[in-house]
C-alpha cells in the first residue's frame, strides 16, 4: 500500500531525529488510556492506515511514527491519547517528546510503499513471558502512548490492524437497535507481561451528519 507521509525533523542533544507523520491522520480511529486496558477503535480505512504506518515503523529503525489521533471524546474515566512508534535502538527517552515535538521543523511531503504481510508461525502466548526479547515496552507521557521494540514487535502489531480491517466490516451489527444483535470484532497487539496490551476494536464509521459512535 502507498503512505502519504510527512517528515519533519528536529535536533536532540548532539543528533537529529527524523519524526513520520501520515499526511492525513486516521479520521475514524481513537486511542483511550481506561486503566486496565489500552483501548484502540478504528474503521476499515482507519484500521489498514494504522498496519501501514506499523508496517512502516518496523522498517524504519532510525525514524519515530507519530500518530495524532482526533477519535471522539473518550468515556468518562479514560483518557485520549496520541501514538508513538519507536524502534528501541534509538533510545529516546519517551519524557523528552514534548520538547522535540516543539521543536520538530515543517514537514516534507513524502509518499512510500509498504507490503503488509501477516507475520507467519508466530507463538503470541510467548511474547508474555519476561525471557521474550521481541516483546514492547511502553509508557505514557505528554498523552501520548510510546510503544518502543523490535522490528518483529511492530510487524506484529501491525498484523492486528490488518487483521480488524479485514475481517471487522464482516462483524457489522445487522440490528443496532436490537440488545442480542450486538457483534463484536477485536484484535490485540500483545506486549509483555508487566504492561498492558492494546485491545483493538472494529467500529462502524459514522453516518454521515450522524453522531460518532459511542
Amino acid at each position: 500500500m502507498k503512505l502519504r507521509l510527512t517528515v519533519h525533523e528536529a535536533r536532540h542533544g548532539a543528533g537529529t531525529f527524523s519524526v513520520v507523520r501520515p499526511a492525513r491522520p486516521p479520521e475514524h480511529a481513537a486511542l483511550f488510556d481506561d486503566s486496565w486496558w489500552l483501548n484502540a477503535y478504528a474503521d476499515r480505512d482507519a484500521a489498514l492506515l494504522l498496519a501501514g504506518l506499523w508496517t512502516l515503523a518496523a522498517g524504519s529503525p532510525r525514524s519515530l511514527v507519530h500518530v495524532p489521533l482526533r477519535g471522539p471524546a473518550p468515556p468518562a474515566g479514560s483518557g485520549r491519547l496520541d501514538l508513538v512508534l519507536l524502534h528501541h535502538s534509538l533510545q529516546l527517552a519517551p519524557s523528552r517528546w514534548k520538547e522535540l515535538r516543539g521543536r520538530l521543523s515543517p514537514g516534507r511531503p513524502r509518499t512510500v510503499d509498504v507490503s503488509l504481510a501477516e507475520p507467519a508461525g508466530e507463538d503470541y502466548a510467548s511474547l508474555h513471558h519476561t525471557e521474550h526479547r521481541d516483546r514492547f515496552h511502553q509508557s505514557i507521557h505528554a498523552e501520548t502512548l510510546f510503544m518502543t521494540g523490535s522490528a518483529k514487535a511492530f510487524r506484529l502489531g501491525a498484523a492486528a490492524f490488518l487483521d480488524v480491517a479485514r475481517e471487522g466490516p464482516a462483524y457489522v451489527d445487522p440490528y443496532p437497535d436490537r440488545a442480542y444483535g450486538h457483534r463484536h470484532y477485536c484484535a490485540t497487539v500483545p506486549c509483555d507481561a508487566r504492561r498492558r496490551d492494546i485491545h483493538v476494536e472494529y467500529r462502524e464509521p459514522p453516518a454521515p451528519d450522524g453522531p460518532p459512535p459511542p
